[in-house]
């Protein structure tokens, strides 16, 4: 394992990670539909400072997927994004995140379409594991892509995709850049949330299979922000 190679190892890991995943690409590299252009993707603002989210339930799926049609109206756009280390009411009624201290704080980059808008791998690698997280405020179906950069090993994560993106995945499919992953599930198949793609880097699985925490409590939040680094490193979206 890398963790143990190296002295100080988040810190040195971590750095050589960020460093790498922002080598990948000179630009902005897509994550869903390629035929969505950059120029319909737009930022939004789940997080509890946030003050146009005050009287709303964004618990309800439902009215969150009327916020983020606001959005993207305001927009003219067709994928709201963002939320790496936001600190979101969108748990606060799923008894999951209660657990040792209440974890709402988001470590993936969020990526609000259609349901049934293809997921695009955005770095070549392989299918490390796969599962169905059924269980309320979980991912509903995720996979996990294993991927390799020199000697640094690290993993993406892929929830709230529809139940045929893991019907005839294989362990150790390798997957290029640039093919398509999955769709995007709905509401019933995602576990009770507006469609999304929840995307995520992990360096250290810890033993997990075919799942990984994708939301913090504050208490572990050092962890899991040196494990779980910004998504964008890799993605670059920075418009």
């Amino acid at each position: 394992m890398l963790l143990l190679k190296i002295v100080n190892p988040f810190g040195i890991a971590i750095m050589n990670l960020e460093t790498l995943l922002k080598t990948q690409s000179t630009g902005a590299i897509q994550i869903l539909d390629s035929k969505i252009p950059l120029s319909a993707y737009c930022k939004i603002d789940l997080s509890t400072t946030n003050e146009t989210l005050k009287g709303i339930d964004i618990t309800s799926p439902d009215l969150c997927q009327q916020y983020i049609d606001d959005i993207l109206g305001l927009n003219n756009a067709k994928v709201a994004f963002g939320g790496y280390l936001e600190k979101r009411a969108l748990y606060a009624k799923s008894e999951r995140f209660l657990e040792a201290g209440q974890r709402n704080i988001h470590l993936g980059m969020d990526f609000w379409c259609k349901a049934g808008t293809k997921v695009i791998v955005p770095l070549e690698g392989k299918v490390h594991s796969f599962k169905n997280n059924d269980d309320v405020g979980n991912y509903g179906p995720t996979i996990l892509l294993e991927h390799q950069i020199g000697d640094v090993t690290f993993y993406t994560l892929y929830g709230h995709l529809s139940l045929e993106s893991i019907h005839e995945i294989e362990i150790g499919a390798y997957f290029d850049r640039g093919e398509v992953l999955g769709t995007l599930g709905t509401p019933d198949i995602n576990v009770n949330y507006a469609p999304h793609l929840h995307f995520q880097v992990i360096l250290d699985l810890e033993g997990y299979y075919g799942d990984y925490p994708g939301v913090s409590s504050w208490n572990n939040l050092d962890f899991y922000k040196k494990n779980c680094p910004n998504p964008n490193s890799l993605l670059r979206m920075d418009f």
